[in-house]
C-alpha cells in the first residue's frame, strides 16, 4: 500500500515537473516575476502614488524571445518618449480641447511612423492622450518616462539573468504534425485507387490537400518564433545551424505538398473521366502506386522527424531510416514505371495522367533526396555568410585581419 501511494504521488509531481518547464509556463512565469519587480522598482524611484506604466512596460518587453526583447525595448521606449515629447509641447501652446486632442493623435501617429516605432505606433499617441490630460503636465511626463525607463531596463535585465525559453521544440513538434497530416492523406488517397471512385471523393481529398496550405502558414509562424528564439540566446550554440536545418526542412515540405495537391488533382482528373463502376486504376497499376505512395508517406516523417532531431545518435538512426524508406521508394518507383509502361502500350488512354503520376512522385523524392538536402544546407549556410559579412563588414575585415595575422602551417618549424 505505501508503494501504491508514493507512485500515486509521484506521478502528479512528475507531470507538474514536465509542465513547468514547457516554455508557455517559462514565460508566463518570467512575465509575471518582471512586472512585479518593476512596479517595486518603480514605487521606490517614481513620485507617482501607482507607478503602473513601469510594470506594463517591462510585460510588453519581455517578450518570448532575447531578440525580440532587444528590439522590443528600444521601439516601446522610443515610442513613449516621442509621445511626452509631443504632449509637453501641445500642453505648453494650446492646452487640452477637442480640436487639439485630434491634432495631438495625428501629430502622433504622424511622427510615429517617422520614428520607425513599427507596431509601437499607436504608443505614442497613447503616451501622448495619457500625459496632455492631467493638471500636471511636466510632472507627469517626465515620471512616466521614468517609469518606461524602469520597465524597459528591468525587462532586459531579467532576459539577460534568466534567458528566454527556447521555442525550437514547439517548431519541431509542427513541423512532425504536418509531415504525419500529408501521411494521412497519401494513405487515403491509395485507398481509392483500385475501387470505383466517386468524383466527389476525389475532389474532397484534393480540398484536403490545398488545406494543408493553411497548415504551412501556421508551421511557418512557429517555426518564426523559435528562429527568434535561437537569435542572441545564450542557452543555445550553433543557433545559425539550427535555424537553418529548420527553415530548409520545412522548405521541403512546403515543395511536397504543393506536388501533392497537384497529385490529388490528377486523381480527381482520372476519377471524372472514368465511369462510376470503373476503378480509378488498372488493378496491378494501383497495386504498385499504393506500394510507392506508402514508402514516400513514411518517408515523408522520416524526413521530418530528421530536420527536427538535435542529439547526434537520434539524428544517425533518423537519417539511416530515412535512406532506407527512400531506397524502398526509389525500387517502387521503377516497378511502378515499368507497369505504367505495359499500361499504357495496352490501352493507351489517359497516358498523359498516368505520366503525371509517375512524374509527381519523382519530384517529391527529388525534395527529400539526402544529397539534395545537403546541398541545399551548405548553400542556404554559405548565403547567410555572405548576407552577414555585406551587412556588418567591417566585422569581416576584423575576422579577416585576425585570421591573416596568424602564422600559417608553412611558416611553422
Amino acid at each position: 500500500m505505501p508503494e501504491v501511494r508514493g507512485a500515486a504521488v509521484a506521478a502528479p509531481v512528475a507531470e507538474f515537473v514536465k509542465r513547468s518547464r514547457e516554455p508557455v509556463v517559462v514565460q508566463t512565469l518570467r512575465s509575471t516575476a518582471a512586472a512585479t519587480i518593476a512596479y517595486v522598482v518603480a514605487l521606490q524611484l517614481s513620485s507617482e502614488p501607482a507607478p503602473l506604466t513601469a510594470p506594463l512596460t517591462a510585460l510588453l518587453v519581455v517578450q518570448v524571445t532575447l531578440y525580440a526583447t532587444l528590439t522590443t525595448g528600444i521601439r516601446r521606449v522610443n515610442s513613449v518618449v516621442v509621445g511626452v515629447l509631443i504632449a509637453i509641447g501641445f500642453s505648453a501652446l494650446v492646452g487640452l480641447t477637442w480640436w487639439s486632442l485630434g491634432l495631438i493623435i495625428l501629430a502622433s501617429l504622424t511622427v510615429g511612423h517617422f520614428v520607425r516605432v513599427s507596431e509601437f505606433v499607436p504608443e505614442v499617441a497613447i503616451s501622448a492622450m495619457l500625459v496632455v490630460g492631467v493638471t500636471r503636465v511636466a510632472d507627469t511626463a517626465w515620471d512616466r518616462v521614468l517609469e518606461t525607463l524602469i520597465g524597459a531596463a528591468v525587462g532586459l535585465a531579467f532576459n539577460f539573468l534568466l534567458a528566454p525559453p527556447v521555442w525550437v521544440g514547439e517548431a519541431g513538434a509542427s513541423i512532425e504534425d504536418l509531415a504525419r497530416r500529408m501521411r494521412r492523406l497519401m494513405l487515403r488517397s491509395c485507398e481509392q485507387l483500385t475501387s470505383p471512385t466517386p468524383p466527389d471523393e476525389a475532389a474532397d481529398q484534393l480540398h484536403e490537400a490545398r488545406r494543408l496550405d493553411h497548415d504551412i502558414a501556421d508551421v511557418d509562424a512557429a517555426l518564426r518564433q523559435a528562429e527568434d528564439s535561437l537569435r542572441l540566446n545564450p542557452r543555445v550554440k550553433e543557433g545559425l545551424l539550427h535555424r537553418v536545418v529548420l527553415r530548409t526542412g520545412l522548405d521541403t515540405l512546403e515543395i511536397c505538398t504543393v506536388v501533392l495537391r497537384v497529385l490529388a488533382r490528377t486523381l480527381t482528373d482520372l476519377a471524372k473521366i472514368r465511369r462510376t463502376d470503373e476503378p480509378l486504376l488498372r488493378r496491378d497499376i494501383g497495386v504498385a502506386l499504393q506500394e510507392l505512395l506508402g514508402h514516400v508517406a513514411d518517408a515523408v516523417v522520416s524526413f521530418a522527424v530528421l530536420v527536427t532531431t538535435q542529439v547526434s545518435e537520434n539524428a544517425e538512426a533518423a537519417e539511416a531510416r530515412l535512406a532506407g524508406e527512400l531506397a524502398a521508394a526509389n525500387a517502387s518507383r521503377d516497378k511502378l514505371a515499368l507497369v505504367l509502361l505495359e499500361g499504357v502500350q495496352q490501352d493507351p488512354r489517359n497516358w498523359h495522367l498516368h505520366g503525371a503520376l509517375l512524374t509527381e512522385v519523382n519530384r517529391i523524392l527529388d525534395e527529400l533526396d539526402m544529397e539534395h538536402r545537403s546541398k541545399r544546407l551548405f548553400e542556404e549556410l554559405d548565403r547567410n555568410a555572405r548576407e552577414q559579412r555585406e551587412r556588418h563588414p567591417w566585422l569581416a575585415r576584423i575576422r579577416h585581419r585576425l585570421g591573416s595575422d596568424r602564422p600559417s602551417q608553412e611558416d611553422t618549424p
